[in-house]
C-alpha cells in the first residue's frame, strides 16, 4: 500500500526512510566511533549532540559537542583529522526541507562543529564515501521531495568550501547505504523513486566520473547503515537483521552470513579497523527508537554483540570514525 508524505508525494511500500548515516570512510577508524545529530521524538526534532564512544573497550558513548545546526537524515564522510556532516534535514518538518550544509568536527579535541560548505544542491538522504582526500555525497532527495537525484558531489578534505558535481549514479536514488574501499566509492540499495532497490553501485576515487552496476544485495530495501573493512562494504539492519557483505576485490554481489540483534532500522554506521558498529536507530518491530551500540567482526561471519549505549535514543543519524 503507498505511503504519502510531505507534500503528497506517495512511496509505494515497503519503503522505510532512511539515509543510514553509515557512510563508511577510509576503512578504518583508529580510535573511535562518532555518532552526530539525527531524530528524536516526538518527530520531527533534530538533535545538535555529537557521541563518540571508543573502538578499543567496549562501553557507553560521551557526548562530546554539538554540531552547527540540528540535522538528520544527512550524509557522513571522514577524514584522518575531522568527521563531516552533509545535506539532510534541518527537522522543521519530518523528512525536509533539505539542506546544503557540510559541517566538520575534530577528532583531535573534543567540541563543536562549524559550517564550512554546501552541497551542490539540497537533499535528504544522501549516502556518504570518504577517500583519503575528499568527501563524497551521492543520490537523495529534492528539497520538496519532488524527485530523487543521482548527482555525485565531491568536496576536498584539506580546504573549507563547496562542493562540485563530479558524475552521475547508474539512476537517481535516495537513503542507500554508502561504504568505501581505498579507490572506490559505493552505494548501496536504497529508494528509486519508486521502489526500494538491492543494486551496488561504485564509482572511482581516482577519476571524476558516473558510477556503474557492480552486483545486488540480498534484500531490496533502504533501511540500513554501511560499513567498510579493508576488503569488504557491509549494508546492515533495516527491517530484517541481516548483516550483508560484499567484496572489494571482485564485482560480485553481497552475502549473508551473519545477524544483528533484532531487526533495526534507521541506525549510524562506524568502522574501526577489525569490526563494523551499529548505533541508534529505530525497533522495526515497536516501533521505538533505541540508543544500542552493536559491535561485529570483520575477520569471522558471526553475529553482533551489544556493547553500550549512545547518550540519546536516535533514529536518521550520522556516523563516523577516527
Amino acid at each position: 500500500m503507498p505511503i504519502t508524505i510531505s507534500g503528497g508525494v506517495q512511496l509505494s511500500g515497503p519503503v522505510i526512510l532512511d539515509p543510514t548515516g553509515g557512510s563508511s570512510p577510509t576503512p578504518g577508524g583508529v580510535s573511535n566511533g562518532y555518532t552526530s545529530g539525527g531524530g528524536q521524538e516526538p518527530s520531527p526534532q533534530a538533535t545538535v549532540t555529537i557521541d563518540k564512544f571508543s573502538f578499543a573497550t567496549d562501553g557507553n558513548a560521551t557526548d562530546v559537542g554539538d554540531l552547527n545546526t540540528g540535522i538528520k537524515g544527512a550524509s557522513s564522510q571522514s577524514s584522518s583529522t575531522n568527521g563531516y556532516t552533509s545535506g539532510g534535514s534541518d527537522g522543521t518538518g519530518p523528512y525536509g526541507p533539505s539542506v546544503t550544509e557540510i559541517q566538520k568536527f575534530a577528532f583531535a579535541a573534543d567540541g563543536n562543529a562549524t559550517d564550512v560548505g554546501d552541497l551542490s544542491a539540497s537533499r535528504f538522504g544522501p549516502s556518504g564515501q570518504s577517500s583519503a582526500e575528499n568527501g563524497y555525497a551521492s543520490g537523495g532527495m529534492s528539497a520538496n521531495w519532488s524527485n530523487v537525484i543521482d548527482l555525485i558531489d565531491k568536496f576536498p578534505f584539506a580546504s573549507d568550501g563547496t562542493a562540485s558535481d563530479i558524475g552521475d549514479l547508474t539512476y537517481t536514488v535516495s537513503v542507500g547505504a554508502g561504504q568505501s574501499s581505498s579507490s572506490h566509492g559505493y552505494q548501496s540499495g536504497g529508494y528509486n523513486g519508486s521502489n526500494p532497490t538491492n543494486d551496488i553501485q561504485k564509482f572511482s576515487f581516482s577519476t571524476d566520473g558516473n558510477a556503474s552496476n557492480v552486483g545486488d544485495l540480498t534484500i531490496s530495501n533502504n533501511s540500513w547503515a554501511g560499513q567498510s573493512s579493508t576488503d569488504n562494504g557491509y549494508a546492515v539492519g533495516g527491517n530484517h537483521n541481516a548483516i550483508q557483505k560484499f567484496p572489494f576485490a571482485s564485482d560480485s554481489n553481497a552475502v549473508s552470513n551473519a545477524d544483528i540483534s533484532e531487526a533495526i532500522m534507521k541506525a549510524a554506521g562506524q568502522s574501526g579497523t577489525t569490526h563494523g558498529y551499529l548505533s541508534g536507530g529505530e525497533d522495526g518491530s515497536s516501533p521505538v527508537l533505541v540508543d544500542r551500540i552493536e559491535k561485529f567482526s570483520f575477520t569471522a561471519d558471526t553475529n553482533s554483540t551489544d556493547v553500550g549505549d549512545l547518550t540519546q535514543a536516535r533514529m536518521y543519524a550520522c556516523g563516523q570514525q577516527g
